[in-house]
């Protein structure tokens, strides 16, 4: 059985820009869907949309290496660009 995807949370959890975290740019409403994912598919369509997301609003670039180091503790493939 594959391992799961983990959160694209890195436990920041500040919602000062517009609603979006500091950390992640998740809304409180998606990091509730986030935990909704159940299927390898949604979650790494959920964390590709959150990369297109990040890069739109700006000033995310401390996530793509925090996200890694999370995927790679769990033993996960991200589906994001390395």
């Amino acid at each position: 059985m594959p391992k799961k995807l983990p959160s694209p949370c890195i436990d920041v959890c500040k919602f000062r820009r517009e609603g979006h975290c500091i950390g992640c740019s998740m809304t409180k409403a998606q990091k509730k869907m986030f935990k909704t994912l159940k299927k390898p598919a949604h979650r790494e369509a959920f964390v590709t949309m959150l990369v297109h997301q990040q890069n739109d609003l700006g000033r995310y670039r401390h996530w793509t290496p925090a996200y890694l180091k999370k995927c790679a503790k769990k033993g996960v493939t991200p589906p994001i660009p390395t």
